[in-house]
């Protein structure tokens, strides 16, 4: 969808560019032959305004805003809303997030091939990227692991090793630092729903320690996680069993541990237990990323699949 809207903003700004250059070029015309004749006044200015249909001036009007918007969400800046709860908490569903196109390349905003390479992710970047199943699905993950890079995810403890890459793809002889804190309950709540032979998720709700848990839900637990100098919050759900025969399995490496290609890089959300990511699906191309996630212009109190039931005003800023 966000590959068709770029395809449609493109098509419509190039139409109404050719018909504000028509639209210029006719008003050209009238002003060379009123300079021709010195005794000709502002007549026929005023019969070429006239000649030129309605829709053809309301049209043209509104090319320098298309166009503006255009360069604008192409190469600078796009908005994005958070759809579902893999990046909690550090997003939540409902937020309106802003994500700066040109950090990691200026791209044709059509077929996303690079133009000018502005710069690439670092561990512990929030990036917006193509589903690599589906391009055609705009995702936002945590950047994990970076080319070279070998992660090992230990799902029991939900604990995370990165062996960075030296020169000529050897292995360091010390890994990247990626410490813990001690467990602590967290304020939000992961309510289930029962079918009588399957249990799904029904919602994530923030409810304060001091109130009690609903009979169906399940207090997360939450942890700070620390990728170098990226200090985040990651939340877990106490007593799940990770569905670990559902990993991408690396040709040539042991389950749940994975070498980051040249070119792509690995990525989790924050919500480790309901997180479609890298360890289930594999790696990201270069030439799928979309930017970095920067801040939160609006934030919507809601669930998802659900209207909003309020506004998050406290939530608006920086992404931490």
């Amino acid at each position: 969808m966000a590959n068709m809207f770029s395809i449609m903003l493109a098509s419509a700004t190039l139409i109404t560019g050719i018909i504000w250059c028509y639209q210029r070029l006719e008003w050209l015309h009238a002003y060379r032959d009123k300079t021709v004749t010195d005794n000709i006044d502002n007549t026929k200015l005023v019969i070429v305004a006239k000649h030129v249909a309605g829709w053809v001036d309301n049209t043209a009007s509104v090319f320098p805003l298309l166009l503006l918007v255009f360069v604008v969400r192409s190469f600078i800046y796009e908005p994005f809303q958070i759809p579902s709860a893999s990046m909690m908490p550090t997003l939540l569903i409902g937020d309106f997030i802003l994500v700066e196109k040109y950090a990691y390349g200026i791209k044709d905003p059509i077929t996303q091939t690079t133009l000018i390479n502005t710069g690439h992710p670092r561990r512990g970047d929030i990036a917006v990227f193509k589903y690599p199943l589906n391009p055609k699905l705009d995702y936002i993950k945590r950047v994990i692991g970076l080319q070279g890079d070998r992660i090992t995810y230990d799902p029991m403890d939900n604990r995370l090793a990165v062996q960075p890459s030296c020169e000529g793809g050897q292995s360091c002889d010390k890994p990247f630092v990626v410490t813990y804190n001690n467990v602590q309950p967290s304020d939000f709540v992961q309510l289930f729903s029962h079918s009588g032979v399957s249990e799904g998720s029904n919602g994530l709700y923030q409810i304060p320690l001091s109130q009690n848990v609903p009979q169906n839900g399940i207090r997360l637990r939450a942890r700070q996680e620390t990728l170098g100098d990226v200090t985040h919050s990651i939340l877990s759900v106490p007593g799940t069993r990770e569905q670990v025969i559902y990993y991408y399995k690396q040709p040539g490496q042991p389950l749940a541990e994975w070498v980051v290609p040249a070119g792509h890089y690995f990525m989790m959300g924050d919500n480790r237990d309901n997180s479609a990511d890298s360890r289930y699906w594999g790696f990201v191309q270069e030439k799928y990323l979309v930017g970095k996630a920067i801040g939160i212009w609006m934030s919507f109190e809601k669930q998802e699949g659900e209207w909003p039931t309020g506004v998050r005003f406290s939530r608006v800023g920086g992404i931490h």
